[in-house]
């Protein structure tokens, strides 16, 4: 059976969301208030219409680690410009019932998309996973990739995600806190890297920009999400991504 490794994280964010509510109570006094089992229903329902679709029962919810993330060590401002962003109320005590409720998969030090990435890519998981997002973010992983709000299944291919991955370098990612390489939007990566994409493109065009290549690889390390080689599974630890021959030359 086809396993669902679904981005929990936006479907918790999404459903509390809605599940939230304002109340006037009198003159200029209003609050918040969520009703979490509106918001259990809500996820509940986005459940079944992810099972019904890929015809599959065998999911897991793919959630951030609370505690710490990697990428914050390799770039203390990653996602500091979401830091005045409020979570829905009852945000937490949401995700601890996530967790007991539905098999789920928590990573220390990763993000949901780490732990979809890695998953997906797991040897013995091959073909028989469907990554469950919404996020862009997630086509620079080989896999097959249902995207829930644009209603598509892909079928991605590792020299696809790779040349994802080098546009993705390149283009930075706003909404994340990190820039990429100045001056360089979707159009002019793809003209930059071309049919033939290679990480030594993309060194050439931070240093014509004025950056270095120390920059280049800072910003693909966040751009990265991580697949089961760039995991030590062992140590429990993340292995920084590094340009390879392939990855040079392909």
């Amino acid at each position: 059976m086809t396993t669902a490794l679904i981005d929990a994280d936006i479907l918790l964010y999404q459903s509390m969301s809605y599940a939230e509510q304002e109340i006037n109570w009198y003159d200029n006094v209003w609050t918040l208030y969520a009703d979490l089992d509106e918001a259990k229903n809500i996820f509940n329902a986005q459940i079944i219409k992810i099972k019904a679709k890929l015809k599959t029962d065998d999911i897991v919810c793919c959630l951030t680690d609370r505690g710490s993330n990697f990428r914050k060590s390799i770039y203390p401002s990653y996602k500091s410009n979401r830091k005045s962003t409020r979570k829905p109320s009852g945000f937490s005590a949401f995700i601890d019932w996530v967790e007991t409720a539905y098999p789920s998969l928590t990573m220390k030090s990763l993000e949901a998309d780490d732990v979809m990435g890695i998953e997906a890519t797991r040897p013995e998981n091959i073909g028989k996973c469907i990554v469950v997002s919404s996020d862009k973010d997630l086509k620079t992983v080989p896999c097959k990739l249902y995207r829930p709000m644009q209603d598509e299944l892909l079928d991605i291919t590792t020299q696809q995600a790779d040349a994802f991955f080098l546009q993705q370098c390149l283009m930075g990612d706003q909404t994340d806190g990190y820039g990429g390489c100045k001056g360089v939007g979707e159009k002019t990566a793809a003209k930059i890297l071309g049919s033939r994409p290679t990480w030594e493109l993309v060194e050439q065009a931070y240093l014509k920009a004025g950056m270095t290549t120390e920059d280049a690889l800072v910003q693909a390390r966040l751009a990265r999400i991580l697949r089961w080689e760039d995991y030590d599974h062992i140590k429990k630890e993340i292995k920084l991504w590094t340009p390879t021959k392939h990855t040079k030359n392909t």
